[in-house]
């Protein structure tokens, strides 16, 4: 397909990056972002969408903006079935459809779908009773992790060694209604590896490295991303191999056995363990902010490529391309988050090089203001990760957020060569 129009829908940094890489496209001849943020408006038409949940609202856009190929960058449209309500309407989808994306909205789907595919993942427990709790708590040694059993923007994850703190955690989650997922501690530093997807066919992207906690080496809170880093060169030339055949391909295989095919980007969390690697979670779209680093870094067409996935011919496609060097990210975070976040400050240097837009939005009199708790991301490349660090954190000198927050050791020790692979046992 030549001349091909595309829909993106989402309003973060990681819709802005897609959109930065599909406008370098030569075979995209126009692009529309929905909701789409301040930034995301200088790539792409912004037609407006209400609802990115809606399937009817998805559909009844994509018709009327005549878009050939729709790609639903998060999670909860497609979990909500956004996917099947275009694949029902004839129109190309870039995303599973909602029986697909259990494998991110049910983290006890999830588990059971290892468990018949042989992937390796932490043992886990599902509990939904109050009265169960301390009971499975005491089968799980320190540190324990409790997880939200549903969508919660990569917040829904406490690792604690205070069995109390557990205990509080697990508990609030019950009261909101969704079941708590305890797993045992995996072990070795953490990667996310992108796979595109088409039911059958698996083709895999950079692995990259996120940063999850709030602080400075690893302190604070969970949110849903500081930062990431791609590629890994402390990772073994074999590892991406060793994941797609042991760990997403049986899970392809397995979904598509139970007569519910993946279609589009499924994410594998992993962590690097010295018995292998091991799954922690898998997402059903891209990773923020890994996609904004993997992205920075590829070089061939990204439309024939997830047009290759919704028409299910990824057997066919070329692999994917790739600049030499590294990318790194930084989140620039709202005063309160992950908590209670001030919106409605102005941002100086938000449209600078290199700055991706997530919680933003413009001011009728043209100021682009703070609207989210993740509020930008800014990107650097380089020919090693020292150069994309040193990258990253001179565009972001020019940024400025009042009460904003950021970590200041994306990548630090990876280019410093302190990261590795433990011994395998």
């Amino acid at each position: 397909m030549s001349g091909v129009r595309v829909l993106v829908i989402g309003s973060g940094a990681r819709e802005h990056a897609l959109l930065l890489v599909l406008a370098g496209d030569p075979q995209v001849t126009a692009l529309a972002a929905a909701p789409g943020n301040a930034g995301t408006a200088a790539l792409a038409e912004h037609p407006g969408l209400a609802d990115p949940s809606s399937g009817e609202q998805v559909v009844a856009l994509a018709r009327s903006w005549r878009a050939d190929l729709v790609v639903v960058g998060p999670e909860a449209p497609l979990v909500a079935g956004v996917g099947d309500a275009l694949r029902d309407a004839g129109i190309l989808c870039f995303g599973p459809t909602a029986a697909g994306a259990r494998i991110e909205g049910s983290k006890a789907f999830a588990k059971d779908v290892m468990a018949a595919a042989d992937v390796p993942t932490a043992r886990s427990e599902a509990v939904d009773n109050p009265g169960d709790l301390d009971a499975a708590l005491s089968r799980f040694d320190a540190p324990w992790v409790v997880k939200d059993d549903g969508l919660a923007a990569g917040k829904g994850v406490l690792v604690t060694s205070d069995v109390e703190a557990a205990r509080r955690h697990a508990a609030a989650v019950l009261e909101n209604g969704h079941p708590v997922l305890l797993e045992s501690f995996l072990d070795g530093p953490e990667a996310s590896l992108f796979c595109v997807v088409d039911g059958t066919s698996v083709v895999p992207l950079l692995p990259a490295q996120d940063f999850k906690r709030l602080g400075d080496d690893d302190a604070g809170p969970n949110t849903g991303g500081m930062g990431a880093y791609a590629p890994l060169p402390w990772a073994p030339a074999g590892l991406v191999d060793e994941v797609v055949d042991t760990i997403v391909t049986p899970v392809v295989t397995e979904l598509a056995a139970r007569g519910t095919p993946f279609s589009g980007l499924l994410y594998a969390g992993l962590a690097l363990t010295s018995s292998g690697p091991q799954v922690i979670e898998f997402n059903c779209r891209f990773g923020d902010p890994e996609t904004q680093v993997v992205l920075a870094l590829l070089r061939s067409s990204p439309s024939s490529l997830f047009l290759a996935a919704a028409t299910g011919r990824l057997a066919e496609e070329p692999a994917p391309a790739w600049s030499d060097g590294a990318a790194v990210t930084v989140v620039v975070a709202a005063e309160g988050y992950p908590g209670a976040v001030r919106t409605g400050d102005v941002i100086q240097g938000a449209d600078g090089p290199g700055v991706l837009h997530a919680g933003t939005r413009r001011r009728d009199d043209g100021a682009v203001v703070s609207s989210g708790g993740r509020v930008l991301s800014v990107v650097g490349t380089g020919t090693d990760l020292d150069a994309a660090r040193a990258d990253a954190y001179q565009r972001l000198a020019a940024v400025h957020l009042p009460g904003g927050h950021h970590r200041t050791d994306i990548a630090r020790d990876a280019a410093a060569g302190l990261v590795a692979m433990p011994v395998r046992a």
